[in-house]
């Protein structure tokens, strides 16, 4: 478990906000579909709670954030399960030129 955790450029990917919108969209568009609302049906706070609560009780729904969440974290573009050794030296999310 420690090697994968060294993997990973956790760090730097959390600076990076497009990658924490994957990472929500990884959890929340599998439960919404499960429950077969959309965004614009959670208008209070409660049916958000109540949404999420449903959602960890529910085995498969839990499998389905799982698989999604794994497919945000993991690069394609990579062999094996982590980062390249480039990407795991940098501080702060690369800047395309």
């Amino acid at each position: 478990m420690n090697e994968f955790k060294h993997r990973l450029n956790l760090k730097v990917r959390l600076r990076n906000p497009v990658f924490i919108m994957q990472v929500i969209l990884a959890i929340f568009t599998p439960i919404l579909a499960y429950a077969g609302l959309t965004a614009q049906d959670l208008t209070t706070w409660k049916a958000l709670i109540d949404l999420i609560t449903d959602a960890v009780r529910n085995p498969y729904v839990l499998g389905l954030c799982v698989v999604s969440v794994w497919n945000a974290i993991n690069d394609p573009t990579t062999a094996g399960l982590g980062d390249s050794s480039n990407a795991l030296t940098y501080k702060e999310p690369k800047i395309n030129d």
